[in-house]
């Protein structure tokens, strides 16, 4: 493969650091397993003295892999390694640590669902809620935040801290480990040991780092502290593909790396072998939009290509409708299905795509765990009220319902498996307001019976005023109510075909049956590729759909600060420049029955920002 100039500046660096801005498609792999080569054939630096860290296992495999191809085949000392697994083996080293340490999966959640449970404290989905407290313990420890200064979106600020610090304690008395902690312990020790450090430094005299820009502060200070004082830091990213700031990334660690390293060379990898000449222009028009970046100018390597598809819609239906119609005319000309991806900005937006793929026989595999809105609790609470509707009778479904919204009964007044009303009122017989309440409730059951499927989810929102107790329940947990909603809009939206209750759930049976099946039936290589953004990083596929191209979607409605705009921008950059040779960007005038505007990033992809 023919080598560019830049490409061979990089690889021929040797001492000091070094900063390689390395484009979409632009060989980054291939610069740092030759500069590896280059290190040990040309300057002949011993192999065990290199350490070369990824941010994924898989990533690290591959680079391995990759430097073993160009070696012949021989098993060369250099070290490859995530961030995790070098400062592990550190730890090892120093503290004997084995596998044994480090916390299991089921173990965390072992503690933290009895934790919680003695708390007695209120949430709706208990996975949920303990993925959202494990997410945030791994920023606090990942930030080094002041604990008693950090405010969670979860919990009370209170009872976060009570949860983290039974957490820490958990760890600390099983003398056990997680993997935030790997982090945190290798900066003590090394702070606090410098014998141990120098051994490190002595060990480590060539350090190169892949997909820098993800870094976060502590493994910055780290990294810092093991390359001293030699300094030959060869750190190599993408500052336009940063979009990992929500689990701690500091896309300004890579801006002001020349700030810390004034005597560091700056190295443009500027050309994108992997998209078409299209597809490389208007990406790059997009990303000029963002202020706090290094300006560089990414040209193609191909001097043509397919133009950029554009297309509007009315609805989402009929979005999805023509990708289904793309993906099988593409197949029919030969293209297979694992080499199109549609891409997301969130998890939740696929689902209505996957229900018509499945319709039409369209194999796919999802990348991320696209979660299924039957399964969500504000679904299983309308599913109570409908099913008490029709009849069930069961304490459980009442538990569930009886105040959502807030009418004030007491879980007392259900003293059996079986309730009936007339038991249930004689309960309150000397309280006649609530005597009220509970016939209201049975009118409203009533008038549900007789409805179809969609006016039935209408009802329950408004007329039994459920939309009340949701508003409540997002001011008290601070997150939008716009989200709660969204879950009740495409619920509503999925019974809209449907005139019975029974036809309705026979559906979301079959769906379920026919979603396991299909995810036995093929293998992950063989369907077209399901993705969010965030996952699609890393990744090329000869096709690629970005769908939902509207404002409050891409970019997020929460992103609300200048930060959070350039993130989201960041993001559909990176979806941008996954396609080789077709890139479809598709938007709706309307989703889920709500107006929507198209997104700014279309328009900002025709025209490059005029500096001014």
């Amino acid at each position: 493969m023919k080598i560019d100039t830049s490409q061979i500046n990089a690889i021929r660096h040797k001492d000091g650091p070094e900063l390689v801005l390395a484009g979409p498609g632009s060989g980054k792999t291939l610069v740092i397993t030759r500069r590896v080569q280059h290190l040990i054939e040309q300057y002949h630096i011993p192999p065990s003295s290199i350490l070369v860290i990824t941010f994924t296992k898989a990533a690290a495999t591959e680079m391995r892999q990759r430097f073993e191809k160009l070696m012949g085949g021989r098993r060369v000392s250099v070290s490859f390694g995530t961030f995790h697994a070098v400062y592990f083996m550190i730890l090892k080293h120093a503290y004997g640590y084995t596998a044994d340490n480090i916390v299991k999966e089921e173990q965390r959640l072992q503690f933290m669902k009895e934790y919680i449970h003695r708390l007695r404290l209120e949430y709706d989905d208990e996975n949920e809620f303990i993925s959202s407290l494990f997410s945030e313990i791994s920023l606090v420890k990942n930030t080094s935040v002041n604990l008693a200064h950090y405010y969670s979106s979860c919990c009370g600020q209170d009872v976060f801290r009570k949860i983290f610090e039974a957490y820490e304690s958990f760890l600390h008395q099983n003398r056990l480990i997680d993997f935030d902690d790997m982090l945190v312990y290798c900066k003590e020790l090394l702070v606090q040991r410098p014998d141990i450090l120098a051994a490190w430094q002595r060990k480590y005299q060539y350090i190169l780092i892949d997909e820098f820009q993800d870094i976060n502060q502590i493994q910055y200070d780290i990294i810092r502290m093991l390359a001293a004082p030699q300094d030959n830091l060869f750190i190599v990213g993408d500052d336009d593909q940063s979009i990992y700031r929500f689990r701690g990334a500091k896309p300004e660690i890579m801006l002001n790396f020349t700030k810390d390293y004034p005597n560091a060379g700056k190295i443009i990898l500027d050309t994108n072998y992997r998209s078409g000449a299209e597809i490389v222009k208007q990406a790059g028009n997009l990303i000029s939009f963002n202020e706090k970046r290094f300006e560089k100018q990414i040209t193609p390597a191909a001097e043509t290509g397919i133009p950029v598809v554009k297309q509007e819609f009315q609805t989402q239906r009929e979005q999805n409708l023509y990708v289904i119609q793309e993906i099988l005319r593409l197949h029919r000309e030969g293209m297979e299905y694992k080499d199109m991806a549609v891409l997301f900005r969130t998890n939740m937006q696929p689902r209505f795509l996957m229900e018509m793929m499945l319709d039409y026989s369209i194999p796919f595999t999802a990348k991320d765990r696209i979660p299924n809105i039957y399964d969500h609790w504000i679904t299983r609470d309308l599913f109570a009220y409908i099913d008490i509707a029709r009849g069930d009778r069961s304490r459980g479904n009442f538990l569930k319902i009886m105040n959502r919204p807030k009418r004030y009964l007491s879980r007392e007044s259900l003293p059996y498996e079986e309730v009936a009303f007339d038991v249930w009122e004689e309960f309150y017989e000397d309280q006649g307001w609530m005597v009220q309440r509970l016939e209201k409730l049975q009118m409203d059951l009533k008038v549900i019976a007789g409805m179809r499927p969609f006016s039935a989810i209408n009802y329950i929102r408004k007329g039994v005023a459920y939309e009340n107790y949701l508003r409540e329940y997002a001011d008290v947990r601070r997150i939008p109510f716009e989200d709660l909603t969204d879950v009740l809009d495409e619920l509503q939206e999925n019974a809209r075909g449907f005139d019975t209750f029974d036809t309705w759930f026979e559906h979301i049976e079959q769906l379920r049956e026919e979603l396991e099946e299909q995810a036995k039936s093929y293998k992950a290589t063989d369907g077209v590729n399901l993705s969010t953004l965030h996952s699609s990083k890393g990744l090329e596929y000869d096709t690629v759909f970005l769908v939902d191209v509207n404002e409050k979607v891409m970019p997020n409605k929460k992103a609300v600060l200048d930060a959070d705009l350039e993130e989201e921008r960041r993001m559909f950059y990176v979806g941008m420049t996954r396609a080789k040779n077709r890139l479809y960007l598709l938007w709706s005038h309307q989703i889920r029955n709500k107006d929507m505007d198209p997104s700014r990033f279309l328009t900002e992809c025709e025209s490059a920002r005029i500096k001014r």
